[in-house]
């Protein structure tokens, strides 16, 4: 029995009026015009938000003028007003020196939708900024500014010096920190700390005197990384290898003892480092040498003297000629050897980059000088074998692009074996969880195969090491480590007498504990900023400072996964040291942001020397600070992320299509002077079953839909897995309310003729889309407080609202039963594009199924009509199929639901069948055309393999065209003759 649907053209009218009726409704009514003036006057008044009722889209410039107020209304601060543990995260501290990158954009997002989202749970949440004093970058900065004045830095006193550093940094320092800010980082700036501040200051003294009284700290001479322009040892990050081309230099090493034809040839690249050779070495199985093994070879233009030959399966045979010199006080591998195999160490080298006494008459000259001059004296000795083209891996300072030289330095090292193992336990009994997880064998190895820490660095900005010496006595045997000057100069009157005079340690503490010397021995390690960063920022020494007692151990420490065994290990390694605790729960460890796999480039990691830099503020200017956000939130943990514009395009349409979302809501909701209303409709409530069950099909699915999305979001953000969390809500708002549920809307809310259920519809919506506004405000903050605070009746602003309940009521039922309605209406559009029928065009349609079916779907013939385009009158519902079913197109949406739409309503069937006929005539022959190509051997012979490939591809998709066209036209053709 038929379900026949009694509408009038009222009805009709009544499902949208600017798709039914002839006499479209105005865009805006005197209603909503007075409501935009309203909401303009509220802004105004505000001077701060926008509302989309006045507003086409949401103006990016806006976003500074909501941060500046978020902050001055003390939202960053931590609110313990809800109760709850503490949400701590340190910001990894970037260099005073520095401009906003990517690699900031990325820590930035990730770090503030966590603690957007925990403090939207009550949390009371602490995000902790600062900056650090970059020792190597702020001095060089200055040095130039001054050489600008025509001032060198060895004009001026160290305290001269140092004073013109703090006058730049309070001048320019605060950059990257506005920057940050223009990302929207929702840190507590009242507690911004730099790493050169008096209790940062004290707390790096504390940390050295304390080590130094465990006897894990001492002085010694070892292989570093050392800057000839900059005059400092310099760490592994701060060197970058650059393959430049070189030579390969063949050099007669003679056997003492032997005949003039007992030498061995030797390759290297850098000759000048001959001087400091004390072995030469072989493979112990490279049969050419053995008989050489355990005899003396001469050097080269060292006046006779001799080094031994000796056997070592490091030796490569296949590199060179198989005989490797050993100069272990210029190369970091020969310095590895010379230590296992106890040889001495020679330096050649002046810490200016000029070869020394040992050089003999080459002393005084520049190394590249000196590497000119060396071959060409080679050569006159007939010493000179050849010399090749040779690309080389040439090592530069970061900073100031000079060619780094390995050389033996006095340095500071700290004794690691004693602090690594509990760090290395605090993984195992989890007190500490690395996420993704699999990065915990690179921590472990890393803890497990660790060496001593270099310290120190020979520059006049940062934290000078706490050491006095004694006049007039020897620096390894007499020094005195005290927290203060005038501490020190007690303890050496103490023991020297009151006429002692004393002077302190002229080198500073490494900035960046993440870095490291390059030597096999030792790391790098910086006391003044990271390693204690987590505690000496909330008070420490002081164990009574309140912020140490409120926010220490923090919550997460989230970082770039390349640096965390530079950085991350350091800091547990110290934490547990000074305070008895692991410094943090969890390391969320970020991947590395690449170029987008295009034509022009390859996923590589974003540098100004590939020129493949995308600017974050220049994005901002062009899509949003929330698109950009968005962007880079979408990636998974620990894995690196290619950043396209394409991707920051989508994002932006994302935002686009949130506001236009808004700007329908506020359009369709109630005037807010209109109290009765909004009490009506605030009144409706969704988190009871009884609730649910009441509501229609498209409400109870879109509600159900929501409570759904609210657990595995909430599940996600709990989880750090925010790429997860953001693409779920952008499936759920796009795919689901705006898509579906918006539009079905509109059958409640033009001219239903009910007004329970516009005013159900309208609680709907709201209700979905402020939940929607707070699940994705992490994400994307600047636009969802925008519209936030443009709808009416807001108690407070989103950045502090309460998070969404968790376990709400769901229907499954109407999940399923929606499911169906989508899948019918999804068939029938279908149909209408393989018809190319007019959108504009409403066409009839019977539906069938079992009556439990008919009976809610038929409920919803207005949502099925407006979204598949039907005509309402000429729908109906039936439990068999109609008279026509053979002339029309038969649809099945699902097991049991069934669709009849009858084609003359849809085309001119004997128009159709001629186009069709025309259409499938020029097809066979393009496909013709192709079997032909196929079927010549010479074709399939002599042609490249990719191009006849494509065209057994392209022959296959025609050949299913074609096949396709027939079974069509021989449908029409069915309908003609009967």
């Amino acid at each position: 029995m038929a379900l026949a649907g009694a509408s009038s053209s009222a009805c009709l009218r009544r499902l949208n009026p600017l798709l039914f009726s002839a006499h479209r409704r105005p865009a805006w009514t005197p209603r909503r015009a007075a409501r935009r003036f309203c909401a303009a006057a509220v802004a105004s008044e505000r001077d701060v938000f926008t509302s989309p009722e006045v507003a086409k889209s949401f103006d990016f410039t806006n976003e500074e003028r909501i941060y500046k107020w978020w902050e001055s209304q003390g939202f960053f601060k931590p609110n313990f007003d809800r109760g709850g543990d503490p949400f701590i995260i340190p910001m990894p501290p970037p260099n005073v020196t520095g401009s906003l990158h990517m690699g900031h954009a990325m820590f930035v997002t990730l770090e503030d939708i966590m603690v957007r989202y925990f403090r939207m749970k009550g949390r009371p949440a602490l995000w902790l900024p600062g900056t650090d004093h970059a020792g190597i970058a702020t001095q060089l900065v200055v040095e130039k500014m001054l050489a600008a004045e025509g001032i060198k830095r060895t004009d001026l006193t160290r305290e001269e010096f140092t004073k013109r550093v703090w006058e730049w940094k309070e001048k320019y320092g605060s950059t990257i920190t506005n920057q940050i800010k223009r990302l929207g980082a929702s840190c507590d700036w009242s507690r911004e700390r730099f790493t050169l501040d008096e209790q940062l200051s004290r707390a790096v003294i504390e940390a050295f005197v304390r080590l130094h009284e465990k006897g894990l700290i001492y002085q010694g001479s070892y292989l570093v990384n050392w800057s000839p322009n900059l005059q400092t040892a310099v760490s592994d990050l701060e060197v970058e290898y650059s393959e430049e081309p070189g030579n390969l230099y063949f050099i007669k090493y003679r056997v003492a003892g032997g005949s003039r034809d007992d030498f061995m040839t030797i390759a290297t690249t850098r000759p000048e480092t001959l001087f400091g050779d004390v072995a030469i070495a072989v493979n112990p199985e490279d049969e050419r040498y053995a008989k050489y093994v355990g005899k003396l070879a001469i050097v080269p233009l060292t006046f006779g003297r001799h080094v031994p030959i000796i056997a070592d399966r490091y030796v490569d045979p296949e590199f060179g000629t198989g005989v490797l010199k050993i100069s272990p006080g210029h190369d970091h591998n020969d310095y590895h050897i010379a230590r296992k195999l106890g040889l001495p160490i020679l330096n050649v080298m002046n810490k200016d980059g000029t070869l020394n006494d040992v050089a003999g008459l080459y002393s005084g000259m520049d190394r590249f000088e000196a590497r000119e001059k060396l071959w060409s004296d080679l050569v006159e000795t007939n010493l000179a074998v050849k010399k090749e083209p040779y690309t080389l891996r040439v090592p530069r300072s970061q900073r100031g692009g000079e060619v780094i030289e390995p050389l033996i330095s006095k340095q500071w090292f700290v004794t690691m074996d004693p602090l690594a193992e509990k760090a290395l336990h605090a993984v195992e009994k989890g007190q500490l969880t690395i996420l993704p997880e699999r990065f915990e064998k690179i921590y472990n190895h890393w803890l497990t195969n660790i060496k001593d820490w270099c310290i120190s660095r020979q520059l006049w900005w940062g934290h000078r090491i706490p050491v006095w010496y004694i006049v007039g006595k020897k620096c390894e045997e007499d020094y005195i480590v005290a927290r203060s000057a005038e501490e020190a100069l007690a303890k050496a009157q103490e023991k020297y007498g009151k006429s002692v005079e004393i002077y302190q340690d002229p080198d500073v503490l490494d900035t960046w504990f993440s870095r490291s010397i390059n030597t096999f021995r030792h790391k790098s390690l910086q006391l003044s900023c990271s390693a204690l960063w987590p505690f000496s920022t909330l008070g420490w020494p002081d164990l009574s400072s309140e912020d140490f007692k409120h926010f220490y151990p923090a919550t997460v420490l989230e970082t770039g996964h390349d640096i965390l065994f530079f950085w991350v290990a350091r800091m547990v390694m110290m934490g547990i040291e000074f305070t008895g605790t692991v410094p943090f729960s969890y390391v969320y460890l970020h991947g590395l942001i690449r170029d987008s796999e295009q034509v022009n480039f390859q996923g590589r990691k974003m540098s100004k020397t590939l020129g493949n830099v995308i600017d974050p503020l220049d994005t901002i200017k062009e899509y949003g600070t929330d698109a950009l956000r968005f962007t880079l939130s979408m990636g998974t943990a620990g894995q690196d992320l290619n950043l396209s514009t394409e991707r920051l395009t989508s994002n932006k349409a994302f935002t686009n299509k949130l506001w236009n979302a808004g700007k329908f809501l506020l359009q369709n909701l109630p005037d807010r002077s209109d109290a009765t209303a909004w009490d009506v409709l605030l009144a409706n409530k969704f988190d009871t079953e009884a609730s649910l069950q009441k509501l229609p099909l498209p409400e109870s699915w879109v509600v159900t839909g929501l409570h759904e999305l609210i657990d595995r979001v909430s599940t996600s953000y709990d989880k750090f897995f925010f790429g997860d969390a953001a693409r779920e809500i952008y499936d759920f708002f796009w795919g689901d309310f705006a898509d579906w549920y918006i539009e079905a809307s509109k059958t409640r809310l033009y001219h239903s003729g009910d007004d329970s259920a516009s005013s159900m519809a309208q609680s709907v919506l709201l209700y979905v889309f402020e939940n929607i506004l707070k699940l994705l405000h992490p994400f994307m903050p600047f636009v969802t407080e925008e519209l936030w605070q443009a709808l009416p009746y807001r108690k407070q602003a989103i950045i502090v609202a309460h998070w969404p309940a968790t376990d709400l009521p769901k229907n499954s039922l109407s999940i399923k039963r929606f499911q169906n309605l989508q899948s019918l209406i999804r068939g029938i559009r279908n149909v209408r594009a393989e018809y190319s029928v007019e959108p504009a065009k409403r066409i009839s349609a019977s539906v069938v199924a079992a009556a439990d079916v008919l009976d809610y779907i038929s409920k919803e013939k207005q949502v099925l009509a407006l979204l598949s385009k039907l005509d309402v009158q000429s729908t109906h519902f039936s439990e068999l199929p109609p008279g026509d079913a053979n002339q029309s197109v038969h649809i099945v949406a699902d097991e049991g639901l069934e669709a009849y739409l009858p084609l003359a309503d849809m085309v001119d069937v004997y128009e159709e069948v001629k186009r069709l006929s025309k259409r499938l005539s020029k097809m066979q022959s393009e496909y013709d055309s192709l079997l032909a190509r196929l079927n010549s051997g010479s074709f399939v012979e002599k042609a490249p393999e990719e191009i006849v490939r494509g065209v057994r591809e392209k022959a296959s998709e025609a050949e299913e065209k074609i096949s396709l066209t027939k079974n069509r036209l021989a449908f029409l053709q069915s309908t003609v003759s009967s």
